[in-house]
């Protein structure tokens, strides 16, 4: 997006936020019912956005219904608050919400819209956080009709689902979801909780923060809301592992830009410069490898 792209002045009343105010209280509406029913799949019109759906359409649509102009938004995406999509989004979100701050600051955000991470910095009672989904029925993997599907759901009826897993651990001694991890909120309904990785699944689990979940190609809002009890499918004698990112002899990686030992690294392979790769690890939530960076910094460093 051009940062000096000004709308025509034919064009330059729109709503506050891109969506009409009907849309923006549908969404709103749908959101109250979504926080009321823990995890379950509130259907809403999702409306046409200037992106394309799988883009973050309906994380967008949940942002843009709920901002306003004393928030202060932070997107990211991976964790990354420099990627392209986080870009983008954050600067359309500046183009159609004059006045709106935006940070890359976790700590100074009272809205969050994330593509595939939850940050590292804990949330407080005072955040919302949007996570962007491309898939929001954990049960398409295993029942194809959606009439079908919200009967299991109503019912409770995740059997198919825990045979899933149960083929996996058979097959490969481990249940082998990397993100996508089906999670039950609530004691009830399994929710798909976006792509993040199983390392941030724990972190949904009582949290302080209003968790929002949109997807606007499959037209669906679900929310975990706060101090809500949020546990991944598992069973008992099979019991639910992050990623640890210990090395061959057991060691925990450290980033290698930080030194951080307790947050989510992304695996960087590099060329060595003689024909080989070298792999390293770096944190995954930019905003957090800054922090830890300027803490252990010195005098000297900072000021300069």
């Amino acid at each position: 997006m051009n940062p000096g792209y000004e709308l025509p002045q034919d064009e330059a009343a729109y709503s506050f936020g891109f969506l009409d105010e009907y849309a923006k209280r549908e969404v709103r509406r749908c959101i109250l019912k979504a926080i009321s029913i823990p995890g379950y799949q509130t259907p809403y019109a999702s409306r046409e956005m200037p992106m394309g759906r799988g883009f973050g359409t309906g994380g967008l649509q949940v942002t843009l219904s709920l901002i306003g102009p004393d928030d202060s938004l932070k997107v990211i995406d991976q964790g990354a608050d420099d990627s392209v999509n986080a870009v983008n989004l954050r600067q359309f979100v500046e183009l159609t919400c004059p006045g709106v701050d935006t940070t890359e600051r976790t700590q100074e955000a009272t809205l969050i819209q994330s593509r595939h991470r939850i940050p590292e910095t804990p949330l407080t009672e005072a955040q919302v956080l949007v996570l962007q989904v491309p898939y929001p029925d954990p049960l398409v993997v295993v029942e194809p009709s959606e009439a079908r599907r919200k009967v299991m759901h109503g019912e409770g009826d995740y059997a198919r689902l825990l045979t899933k897993l149960y083929e996996d651990i058979v097959q490969f001694d481990e249940i082998t979801i990397s993100h996508r991890y089906p999670t039950r909120i609530n004691g009830h309904y399994v929710i798909d909780p976006s792509p993040i990785p199983r390392y941030d699944v724990p972190q949904l689990h009582q949290s302080k923060a209003l968790v929002l979940l949109g997807a606007g190609r499959e037209k669906k809002i679900y929310a975990v809301p706060p101090y809500t009890n949020a546990e991944p499918l598992v069973f008992e004698d099979v019991p639910f592992r992050v990623e640890d990112f210990r090395d061959a002899d057991g060691q925990r990686r450290a980033c290698a830009r930080c030194g951080a030992t307790n947050s989510f690294l992304d695996e960087i392979i590099q060329n060595d410069g003689h024909g080989g790769d070298q792999k390293t690890w770096q944190c995954s939530d930019s905003d957090y490898c800054d922090q830890q960076l300027a803490a252990h910094a010195s005098p000297t460093e900072m000021r300069a």
